[in-house]
């Protein structure tokens, strides 16, 4: 039989969402699909999300989304984007028959709109406004298919894992999440101008290794500046971006989770730079991280960088509105300038130091 992975938790007997579960349970079951995580209580982490989507032929989600459904979702969307083979031909279906998932919906529009992302995320995260609609939709995509993603590899990935210890006075790592498909002059210069500073200021720089974008330009930035840079990349999208010159560490990593992995692990601080769908998904990461008391986020600051564009639009205002809903206080920054990004990196670091003691 096909197997679906439903994602969604049931919260007891008053759950607005259990009646609507209870039917699409009773719709795939009786149309001959093998149901993982039919009860909503298996847990994903970042080491087995991977294996998970393996197991799976298609995804659906369902009403009532939380933090951890919103990184689900948008991690199946970066595979497509991705082309990540284990993806391919798998449908993803949300069933939104509560609007809960159109916050998340509306920071998508709002990226599409800025141009870190590409792709319509109508054509790959399918909304239903019913148990029907869901089996409808999984069955015209398994006939008909999903869209090409509109994305070429450049290359073949010869790359292996290297490293080059963090300088003895260096007083941290800072990891940069943003946009390796941007390529407007301004936010490149402010990528470049944010790796000198970290590399001036004697802060690692620890990257998604891509040589394009505003990725590339943080790199840049900071290996022309003497500084140790490092990153991690996987090998499909390596041979969709290729990887910069000058890195002083890189981890080779065989999927985008345990990527992100190693990238948390080596870095004591973050910077949320304008991006696009990958950002968002490191992001809710860490948060989740956070939210759950996982070692390797505590006390390590966040800092997003809401830039203002010249039409005086501040790139992640949507997400940071929908992050309000979702996330205690404090759990992240917001710097408004680029000059603003240094004093909190700062001040996080600081606060650090006494836990460590």
């Amino acid at each position: 039989m096909p197997k679906v992975r439903l994602s969604g938790t049931v919260l007891g007997t008053d759950d607005p969402g259990r009646e609507a579960r209870a039917r699409l349970l009773y719709l795939l079951f009786s149309k001959g699909w093998d149901i993982y995580n039919s009860n909503g209580d298996q847990r994903i982490t970042l080491s087995n999300i991977e294996r998970k989507i393996i197991e799976a032929e298609s995804f659906v989600f369902t009403p009532g989304a939380t933090l951890e459904d919103m990184f689900k979702a948008i991690s199946i969307f970066v595979g497509y984007q991705t082309l990540d083979r284990n993806l391919a031909g798998k449908p993803t279906v949300i069933l939104n028959t509560d609007a809960s998932w159109n916050p998340f919906f509306a920071v998508l529009d709002h990226l599409n709109k800025m141009g870190t992302i590409k792709q319509d995320h109508r054509d790959f995260l399918l909304a239903a406004e019913s148990p029907e609609d869901v089996i409808e939709t999984l069955d015209l995509v398994r006939m008909k298919g999903l869209p090409d993603a509109g994305r070429e590899k450049i290359g073949e990935n010869k790359a292996g894992s290297f490293e080059d210890p963090v300088p003895a006075d260096y007083i941290g790592n800072v990891c940069v999440f943003c946009s390796a498909t941007l390529e407007d002059p301004g936010y490149l210069a402010d990528g470049r101008a944010l790796g000198r500073t970290l590399a001036e200021n004697r802060l690692g720089c620890v990257s998604g290794a891509g040589r394009s974008g505003i990725m590339g330009a943080v790199v840049e930035g900071s290996v022309g500046a003497g500084g140790w840079t490092a990153g991690s990349n996987v090998p499909h999208i390596i041979e969709l971006e290729g990887l910069p010159d000058g890195l002083s560490s890189f981890w080779l990593r065989p999927d985008i989770y345990t990527r992100m992995e190693v990238m948390i692990e080596n870095s004591d601080a973050f910077v949320i730079f304008p991006g696009g769908a990958g950002t968002v998904q490191e992001l809710l990461a860490l948060m989740i991280f956070k939210h759950q008391g996982n070692p390797l986020m505590v006390g390590k600051p966040v800092i997003l960088f809401n830039r203002e564009n010249a039409d005086g639009v501040r790139f992640w205002d949507p997400l940071i509105g929908l992050l309000g809903d979702l996330c205690e206080p404090g759990s992240f920054g917001v710097a408004e300038s680029l000059d603003g990004i240094l004093p909190l990196i700062r001040e996080g670091l600081e606060a650090r130091e006494p836990a460590e003691a």
